[in-house]
């Protein structure tokens, strides 16, 4: 069989590689400025050569973000004008629109973490930021279906919508790119997430939550440490104290304890600080359970760090007000989680050459807006393996081989989606809007 990731999609990656696309939440200093916006033009004009037509291209609408779980950072970012006008997203779609039925849809992100740094490719391998999350299998997928395309029932009695969206990463969890689109309708009986798997066909996606906590103290000279409050001695001795009590407290959850900030100066005691916890979990009720150890853990925190410390010279003030200084908040809460199950679909993605799952508890991506979704199976599959690979962190690649096989996998998807019994649901109008 003839390979289908040609040489016109490894110079497309190439491109795509070469435009910085950093989500804005995530840019450092040394991250050149977002190009998405041409970026997702350049993708829609080489979908179009495989009979895609662009639906929308185009900013969120702002009030997508007056919405419960839109993390308290993407809000703070969306106070300026510029960051939803430069975060689009792209909706293609071959065929016309028909009901949920018949049609089958891809979610695949093309904005990135920080450290953009210039691609390569040696004949096998791909490197660059994006490679594997998720420029190279939103690439892969349009090789797939332009292969796909090339059967007369795809686009005559089926229809392929791709959402090639931005605000996955970050922090921001879809919430103003495939959140939207998902409400609006656009996802069918099958729905693809397009996510480093390697080649599992995972029915499920956990969600996450972050827990911001923050000692608003006084600061003190260094001379008189005892007359501040000492946010680095009572915030790190918290971050022990959650580490190793929230650590298997609820089976299923991972906990990220992550960045603790107070100051830079060695010469003063730091009155404030934060503290961020990410935590994620595989279902809504584990998630609800997640959130009140926090609450109970951080009490019980503050208790002990009060009773340790009250007796010495330093940090008896900082002891005395743990409690009235430090509060919890939530950066991000109540997002759902995605575990379903269709024997139909299951087995489609089998025929396909999807791998099974196992018992791969999954991750968070953006596949959680499918939640509770009626008549439609939802699936993350894709090329690579987030770890394996070295998605967010330096030296990310992405195999030729790798792309060449989930591009294949799409097609005999997509054909055996036109060419299969698909189990009856409803097919009036046009496709029911997502969860809300």
């Amino acid at each position: 069989m003839s390979a289908l990731f040609t040489g016109r999609y490894r110079e497309l990656l190439l491109d795509l590689l070469r435009l910085p696309s950093v989500n804005p939440l995530e840019t450092g200093p040394d991250d050149p400025p977002s190009r998405l916006p041409e970026l997702l033009g350049r993708y829609a004009a080489a979908a179009a050569e495989a009979g895609f037509r662009t639906v929308r291209l185009a900013a969120p609408p702002a009030d997508c973000l007056d919405r419960p779980g839109v993390p308290a950072t993407v809000r703070a970012a969306a106070r300026d004008p510029r960051f939803l006008a430069g975060q689009p997203s792209l909706l293609l779609r071959l065929g016309p629109e028909r009901a949920r039925a018949d049609t089958v849809m891809f979610n695949v992100h093309l904005d990135t973490v920080a450290g953009h740094t210039p691609p390569d490719y040696d004949g096998t391998r791909f490197t660059g930021r994006g490679a594997v999350d998720a420029k190279g299998p939103a690439v892969a997928l349009l090789a797939g279906l332009a292969a796909a395309a090339a059967h007369p029932a795809v686009g005559r009695d089926v229809t392929v919508v791709v959402q090639a969206v931005a605000g996955e990463e970050g922090g921001a969890l879809g919430t103003y790119g495939t959140r939207p689109l998902m409400e609006a309708g656009h996802h069918g009986r099958l729905n693809v997430f397009c996510e480093p798997t390697g080649l599992r066909a995972l029915p499920r996606a956990t969600a996450a939550m972050t827990a911001r906590i923050t000692v608003a103290g006084e600061d003190a000279v260094d001379d008189h440490p005892d007359a501040g409050h000492n946010a680095t001695v009572l915030l790190g001795f918290l971050a022990q104290h959650l580490a190793a009590r929230l650590d298997g407290a609820v089976p299923g959850a991972r906990v990220c304890v992550a960045g603790l900030h107070t100051g830079h100066t060695h010469n003063r005691v730091h009155g404030t600080g934060t503290l961020l916890l990410n935590l994620s979990y595989r279902t809504t009720a584990d998630g609800d359970r997640l959130k009140t150890a926090v609450t109970r853990q951080l009490a019980e925190g503050l208790d002990r760090f009060a009773e340790l410390f009250a007796a010495g010279r330093e940090f008896a003030r900082t002891a005395r007000d743990a409690a009235r200084v430090t509060r919890l908040g939530w950066d991000k809460q109540g997002l759902p989680a995605l575990d379903n199950r269709d024997p139909w679909a299951e087995a489609l993605l089998t025929r396909a050459g999807a791998r099974p799952p196992a018992d791969d508890p999954g991750f968070t991506c953006d596949a959680v807006w499918a939640a509770g979704l009626a008549d439609a199976f939802t699936v993350v599959l894709g090329p690579g393996d987030l770890a394996a690979n070295r998605a967010h962190a330096p030296g990310e690649f992405v195999d030729l081989a790798d792309l060449e096989d989930f591009a294949s996998v799409v097609r005999r998807l997509v054909t055996s989606f036109a060419d299969g019994a698909r189990p009856a649901v409803a097919r009036a109008g046009r496709p029911t809007a997502g969860p809300r």
